[in-house]
């Protein structure tokens, strides 16, 4: 999420949770024991409410992806089966975050170290927030940078941000600027109940599809492989036209090219229809825009 400070970026990514499914009998396993082995279960207390973890831009490389003198699991092995939440993105240390890339893509850490070979699971929905420069206005009509224009100086803070990390996300969003106006509109129609009863059934049917593949341990589309998900999607002559098309002008690399097919997939459970049709794929295409201008600027 891109944007100016206030404008609820924050306060979104800490509504995620609420609507997420559940965790699972065998989830909420695995989390109590990341959470066991790291000291952090209270009292020996459950719940199935996903994990919700927002470590401060200051966390060191051993705090985000695990390490120090007994290999305990970081921050990213704690979030396991729920959200990592990096908040002001830029401001954390470039060697820290290329730490996650390994892990984004394996879902897993392993640690090495002289005495110790520790892997942990971390497979969790990484969000991150950031201001578009480092005076957090540049986007705002008629808001001229004191230091540097406006593009150079949004270049300049982005660029603290890798190409291969940027490449890893989903979903890149802009979000604007909160005015009085919306303060008093009225409050939306679908609440977060009504949302996660959508996230609920669209999970429901990922389940079953790769069930019925015979991959019982993939539960949603992000965990497919990527000739699995190649198969699931079956894009028709239109649909594989506008990807073609899209991968040349957006530079899409073969992750990126997949990550888009299986955001599309997602959009259409969602929509509960059985077949990926172009207004997926467009929808999937228009969140992957924001990024690649991102990595081109910077």
């Amino acid at each position: 999420m891109n944007g100016p400070p206030g404008s609820g970026k924050s306060m979104l990514a800490a509504r995620l949770p609420s609507i997420l499914p559940a965790l699972t009998p065998r989830e909420l396993l695995e989390v109590s024991m990341v959470h066991s082995v790291a000291g952090a279960l209270a009292g020996g207390e459950l719940t199935d409410r996903r994990p919700f973890r927002a470590p401060h831009h200051s966390a060191s490389m051993a705090a985000l992806v695990g390490g120090g003198l007994h290999a305990r699991p970081g921050e990213v092995s704690l979030a396991h089966n729920g959200v990592l939440f990096l908040d002001e993105l830029p401001e954390f240390q470039p060697q820290a975050l290329d730490s996650l890339r390994q892990p984004m893509e394996s879902g897993e850490v392993i640690i090495a170290r002289a005495n110790h070979r520790v892997v942990y699971p971390a497979r969790v929905q990484l969000v991150a927030a950031m201001n578009p420069c480092r005076c957090g206005h540049a986007t705002e009509p008629g808001y001229a940078c004191r230091r540097q224009p406006n593009d150079r100086c949004m270049a300049s803070y982005q660029a603290r941000v890798s190409g291969p990390l940027l490449d890893r996300f989903d979903l890149s969003i802009e979000v604007p600027a909160v005015t009085a106006a919306d303060l008093i509109l009225p409050p939306p129609a679908e609440g977060s109940a009504e949302v996660a009863a959508r996230v609920a059934a669209a999970r429901a049917i990922q389940v079953e599809r790769y069930k019925n593949l015979g991959l019982p341990g993939v539960a949603t589309n992000a965990a497919a492989p990527a000739n699995v998900i190649e198969t699931v999607v079956a894009l028709d002559g239109p649909g594989a036209g506008l990807m073609r098309d899209a991968a040349e002008r957006l530079r899409l690399s073969a992750r990126g090219y997949h990550r888009v097919l299986k955001l599309a997939r997602t959009l259409a459970d969602l929509d509960g229809v059985a077949n990926v049709g172009r207004v997926h794929l467009a929808e999937a295409l228009s969140y992957r825009g924001s990024s690649t201008g991102v990595a081109q600027a910077a």
